[in-house]
């Protein structure tokens, strides 16, 4: 399916889904969705960490029903997440992509990213590329823990140079740079046409630099693909989870071509930014009826990424409208308590908590071990870790005896598949999370 009929195909999908749900279940479920590819007669949507299991869960038989109604050729839907890569398709078939003005958000504009201190340099920075591209700082580096606003400013400077200076403007991760490279290579495809798609630009903007560490290949293509655009006079704009000189895994030309620009920090919000962001957002949504003590609760509680932040907002107006209740102070704070409960645990108060629970000492979540009963709880451990706290997946990796950023994706994925589908692993998560709440109350 080529990507402008993927598109047209889910808008009439949703559509359909938008008649059988009320507002507010179509806004907080169905609404955050993304298509990512159609391969045979399946339907594959991406879906935020934050919704994934109840939209699998619950939604996904009326999803299927309206493909079945409203799209020809859909007779399946599966919920992916956003690291998720659609599979290899057969000799000369295209790849499913999205197309690139779909690549960028309209909602992710600089009217709408609230300015704090934490990011208010970066703000400024993304703002003058955008309005001088290649001028005032090329390359600009920005980086910052994942959630933070980043994506939203890349999005920012690709809506405003197209929509105020027309030029030319591409944007990926790192991830799909990497899968229409390697696709490119496998299918022996256009090579010229790849790197023209990347070069023949005016400004790109690539998001995660940092798992560019693990791929050789897609590591020397994008070099001379920076250094092309850079020559060129091509603007770029890059974002990371850390600074280039924290960089591993990359060459030490990659990191000084990073550097060779302005690089910026991405911090937290405070709790004065958290709150408008949270205001904003019901503003933007139309969510008129949240109580302005609730949302406070909520700034207090979640003091991570804005990510988690607008997540827990959805959490607590999901469960409110479920339960029909109003979304009050002493409802977000029922809500937060049991199904976010954990927003400040650290990485090793999850191993410990993990080791205690299955009755292993922590350092044997760290070892080699591959007896299952062992490995099983290992990759609780970073399912856990990957789902209550801020980390990156490299970051967490480092933490469990430096294993790969993969290694915790294959984890998380294969610990939500056996909880939804194995009571008994199910409890043994629950088991692990009430010893994390347990604790927190200790404190």
């Amino acid at each position: 399916m080529q990507p402008t009929e993927l598109d047209t195909t889910w808008q009439a999908i949703r559509a359909r889904a938008r008649d059988e749900l009320t507002d507010y279940a179509f806004h907080i479920w169905i609404d955050p969705l993304a298509p990512a590819a159609a391969v045979a007669d399946t339907l594959f949507l991406r879906a935020p960490r934050h919704i994934r299991t109840m939209v699998r869960d619950r939604y996904v038989p009326l999803l299927r029903d309206a493909a079945r109604t409203a799209a020809a050729g859909i007779a399946t839907v599966e919920v992916v997440d956003e690291d998720w890569s659609p599979p290899d398709t057969p000799t000369g078939a295209a790849l499913p992509l999205e197309p690139e003005e779909g690549r960028l958000n309209p909602k992710y504009s600089f009217e709408q990213f609230v300015i704090g201190d934490g990011n208010r340099f970066a703000h400024a920075a993304s703002l003058a590329a955008a309005e001088m591209p290649a001028q005032a700082y090329n390359p600009l580096f920005l980086h910052g823990p994942p959630g933070l606003g980043k994506t939203h400013l890349l999005h920012a400077i690709g809506n405003y140079v197209r929509r105020y200076g027309g030029l030319k403007v591409r944007y990926a991760t790192v991830e799909a740079f990497t899968s229409e490279f390697v696709h490119t290579l496998r299918q022996g495809g256009d090579l010229h046409a790849f790197k023209e798609r990347f070069r023949e630009i005016d400004v790109l903007l690539i998001d995660d630099v940092q798992f560019l560490a693990d791929k050789k290949r897609t590591k020397e293509e994008f070099f001379h693909t920076f250094n092309a655009l850079y020559e060129a006079g091509a603007q770029l704009v890059l974002t990371s989870d850390r600074p280039p000189t924290e960089l591993q895994g990359l060459e030490d030309r990659l990191r000084e071509r990073f550097a060779s620009g302005l690089v910026v920090e991405v911090e937290r919000p405070d709790l004065e930014v958290r709150l408008a962001i949270l205001r904003q957002r019901t503003r933007h949504d139309g969510l008129n009826e949240v109580a302005e003590d609730a949302l406070g609760t909520i700034a207090e509680h979640v003091t991570g990424s804005v990510r988690s932040l607008e997540g827990a907002l959805i959490r607590v107006v999901a469960y409110a409208s479920l339960e029909g209740l109003p979304v009050s102070a002493d409802v977000a704070r029922s809500v937060l308590s049991r199904l976010y409960p954990r927003e400040r645990c650290t990485l090793d108060d999850i191993r410990l908590a993990t080791a205690r629970s299955f009755g292993f000492e922590p350092a044997d979540l760290l070892a080699r071990d591959r007896r299952p009963d062992v490995a099983f709880a290992r990759q609780v451990a970073m399912y856990l870790s990957r789902e209550l706290t801020d980390q990156t997946l490299p970051a967490i990796g480092r933490s469990f005896g430096g294993r790969n950023h993969t290694t915790i994706l294959h984890a998380h994925r294969r610990v939500a598949r056996q909880i939804a589908t194995d009571p008994d692993a199910a409890d043994a998560v629950a088991a692990v999370q009430r010893d994390l709440d347990a604790a927190d109350r200790v404190r």
